[in-house]
């Protein structure tokens, strides 16, 4: 880990809540937002925030599935997300998510018209709205656990865990 966190407390609430008090609770209200009132339909919604993870590298994002209403995404779904190009198991709503997800991480300057066509023959422009607010929670987010270790470190809560 490469910041220093004090003896007893947990890495990942206590760089989320109190080592940046004016920032860390305002950014994990904004991440915790992203789950509680995102109304894009979960495989949808798993294979945009799973292609973000695979591409952040963050070892606790990737290992994270959401759960609604008792239901998560089955497993093998994150390989069906990595190979999202050719993958049976993916309709062409989680299909564009995972696509726009890498796009967006990755050449964000390179969404062409076409893309755009495409995405919005599928989403409407709440959804396409909603996904870039959820994809830039997920980037910004994920690679700060990432690089800062604390995707190493991190347990979730039992109240939270969803896996």
């Amino acid at each position: 880990m490469i910041v220093d966190i004090p003896e007893g407390k947990d890495p990942l609430m206590y760089v989320w809540g109190q080592m940046v008090p004016g920032i860390g609770p305002a950014a994990a209200t904004f991440s915790q937002a992203v789950y509680e009132h995102g109304t894009i339909e979960l495989r949808t919604f798993e294979a945009a925030r799973l292609r973000t993870a695979q591409i952040n590298g963050c070892l606790f994002c990737q290992d994270w599935r959401t759960e609604r209403d008792g239901v998560k995404v089955e497993d093998g779904f994150d390989e069906a997300v990595t190979a999202w190009r050719t993958s049976p198991a993916l309709d062409e709503r989680a299909r564009l998510a995972a696509e726009y997800a890498e796009r967006y991480a990755l050449d964000h300057h390179g969404l062409d018209d076409g893309f755009w066509t495409r995405m919005k023959a599928a989403y409407s422009d709440r959804e396409i709205v909603e996904l870039s607010m959820c994809l830039g929670s997920w980037i910004a987010f994920g690679r700060l656990n990432r690089v800062l270790g604390l995707d190493e470190a991190c347990v979730l809560p039992d109240h939270l865990s969803k896996r």
